[in-house]
């Protein structure tokens, strides 16, 4: 055994060099290699290891017994005709097999009635039968059938009734009508489906005249509160299209394991047949009435106004991922509308709709502009990342207030305040990303607030509130700074006689001729519609400052690039994402102040390659040469230049000249 001191002497290895010990680690290629090929033995062995030639049983007087064990579902045309000794009937199949291979054809009538009750065929009206096609085949892609027509709607229906869809399906040649004696459930097979849905009603705020109010007595308000119900309003839709499609490829399937979705539309053998064991059944060809592309949007609410109805039928074939995909994601966005509706809060408060907002995108959206739409929406998420990164970089290095306009950050604050609480009181109509960024863009303008000035809280003797929210300079102002707050002053006077009147003259307006919810939705509409239709004017004394200055070397250029960047993106999104109309015509308004500032860049040139005016530029320079300052030894090389005073490291606006060039 080495001694310690023989082990501390020991040279250490050189860099990059591998120990002769270590052992090289595996790629994880390998490793993800060897874990599949482990989970697929261990599931070979554990297959092996559960086949049974016997399974153990109770008969009718509840002695356990043991029979064969049957691992496959034999063809149906081999069921027999009475159970194996031993065996127990089991009213819930375990596991089921097609009845039915997939290259047949089919017969398919589809009628409408008030009654889940068949009809006999012969004596249902031609009106009421809306699809009736032959030799259709299960599996032959190529083959679609289109039905159009008009249908009378029944008083039932009218009254919140079901409107019921009768399907009959045989195969070519049997007959199809479960009331005759001599239809085969072997070969036909009958089902109903509601054509209509019972959904529940969005709560619709309701409005009135804030100036009419008067007339309306208190008594009147609470009769009008009591008739309303507390729960949700149910309320009977239809759409006009309905999608059936045949899915092909079934297997056999494990039954009580079947995603509820899917057993949702097993249509299981009519007579309860089932094989030896007693434990497996058939089931029919799954039809799919596919509900996914039924927006509510696009529904008609049926009352005794509604006296006929168009009705469209396509009928195809579809895959058999592509089915299962669609009813799981219909299944879950209805059970969590539902849920919303009756008060269960969902996860990140959402109120089911937003699957049928993504819906709602896909069809009524130009497959292009989608396509562009999904493009930029990835852009416009990274544009947003950078244009805040690179306005809190821009803020956190500035080492003055030239050509900053605190009154305008102010503004902000105020504004982006007020869209946050319009878009939340019109939340039923905002998508959450545009909530979420909105809710980051007043946290940076916040902060933008603390890197200007200081917010100090000082008492206010005299005043009705005792302490007041006080801005104060963190330094004295140079002469350039002093300048831009003149020119802020200046600017912020002219916007206050051009924007108050405005301001009272819209507010009037929208008192005298609108309705709102209350006098808090009135006020912070009002606002909004001002920030909207005159926000440009709060970028008004930045540019005002620019051209007093004449410069544009003060501006965070990166983060504006950015912003305007995604201005464009936002005209683009007013197109397809859900928000208010006001947003939607700001997006509009940017615009004008993206090219105005394009044009100042353009008069007043910024040369990089100087520090400038403003004491800003070659700042990655001087922490390049302050890293490498600290890697050199601490004894400088003869000839190296010294740096005395601290005017050569930054200039001011009130030493210009003492600029210098970069090297």
């Amino acid at each position: 055994m080495p001694e310690p001191a023989a082990v501390a002497r020991r040279p250490a290895a050189a860099p990059g060099a591998r120990p002769e010990d270590e052992v090289p680690t595996e790629s994880w290629f390998i490793k993800i290699g060897k874990m599949v090929f482990m989970y697929v033995a261990m599931q070979f062995v554990m297959r092996q290891l559960t086949v049974r030639t016997t399974t153990e049983v109770k008969d009718a007087e509840g002695n356990t017994v043991k029979v064969a064990a049957v691992n496959t579902v034999p063809p149906y045309s081999e069921r027999p005709d009475r159970l194996d000794e031993g065996a127990v009937y089991s009213s819930i199949p375990q596991k089921i097999a097609p009845i039915w291979p997939d290259n047949k054809q089919v017969d398919i009538i589809v009628t409408i009635s008030q009654s889940v009750l068949p009809t006999p065929l012969k004596n249902t009206p031609k009106d009421l039968i809306v699809l009736n096609e032959q030799k259709f085949g299960i599996g032959n892609w190529s083959d679609t059938r289109t039905a159009e027509t008009t249908i009378v709607v029944p008083k039932s229906v009218q009254n919140n009734g079901t409107l019921w869809g009768h399907f009959y399906v045989a195969l070519t040649g049997a007959n199809i009508d479960p009331t005759q004696p001599d239809y085969d459930p072997g070969s036909a097979y009958h089902f109903v489906y509601p054509l209509t849905q019972y959904i529940p009603k969005k709560k619709v705020a309701k409005t009135r005249s804030l100036l009419g109010s008067a007339n309306t007595t208190v008594e009147e308000e609470l009769e009008e509160e009591e008739d309303m119900p507390s729960g949700p309003i149910i309320a009977n839709y239809y759409h006009p299209n309905v999608s059936l499609s045949f899915i092909p490829g079934s297997e056999t399937m494990v039954f009580p394991q079947t995603h509820a979705a899917v057993r949702h539309y097993l249509q299981l053998e009519r007579t309860g047949a089932r094989d030896g064991s007693g434990q497996n059944s058939w089931y029919y060809p799954i039809l799919y009435v596919n509900t996914f592309w039924q927006l509510k949007s696009h529904m008609t609410l049926l009352n005794d106004t509604v006296k006929t109805l168009p009705m469209r039928i396509d009928l195809n074939n579809m895959a058999k991922w592509k089915f299962q995909t669609m009813a799981a994601i219909d299944l879950s966005s209805k059970e969590a509308a539902r849920q919303s509706a009756f008060g269960t809060p969902l996860p990140g408060g959402s109120d089911g709709s937003e699957i049928e907002m993504v819906k709602e995108i896909f069809i009524d959206t130009n497959p292009i502009l989608l396509t562009v739409t999904i493009l930029v929406s990835i852009a416009h998420m990274i544009l947003e990342t950078l244009a805040f990164g690179s306005d809190i970089a821009h803020y956190r290095k500035k080492k003055d207030n030239v050509g900053i306009s605190v009154r305008s950050i102010l503004a902000n604050v105020f504004m982006q305040a007020v869209i946050f609480l319009y878009l939340v009181d019109q939340s039923a109509n905002t998508s959450w990303m545009i909530l979420g960024t909105q809710g980051v863009g007043i946290l940076i303008e916040f902060w933008k607030i603390t890197t200007v000035v200081n917010v100090r809280v000082r008492p206010a003797p005299g005043s009705l509130i005792p302490y007041r929210i006080s801005f104060e300079d963190k330094h004295k102002l140079s002469e350039t700074e002093e300048k831009t707050k003149e020119y802020d002053e200046i600017a912020f006077k002219y916007m206050y006689i051009a924007g108050v009147p405005l301001l009272l003259a819209y507010a009037a307006y929208s008192l005298v001729y609108e309705t709102h919810k209350s006098w808090y939705s009135y006020i912070i509409t009002t606002l909004v519609g001002s920030v909207y239709a005159y926000g440009f004017l709060m970028m008004v004394p930045s540019l005002y400052i620019n051209y007093r200055l004449k410069s544009v070397a003060h501006m965070p250029g990166k983060a504006m690039m950015y912003k305007f960047l995604n201005t464009f993106i936002d005209d683009l999104f007013a197109f397809t994402i859900k928000m208010p109309f006001l947003h939607r015509l700001a997006t509009l308004r940017d615009d004008v102040i993206f090219f105005i500032y394009l044009y100042q860049r353009w008069v007043y040139k910024v040369d990089y390659t100087r520090v400038n005016e403003f004491g800003q530029g070659g700042d990655d320079e001087d922490e390049k040469k302050e890293a490498d300052k600290k890697e050199l030894p601490p004894s400088a090389p003869e000839g190296s230049e010294q740096v005395v005073g601290s005017n050569a490291t930054k200039a001011s606006g009130s030493s210009t000249g003492a600029a210098k060039k970069r090297k």
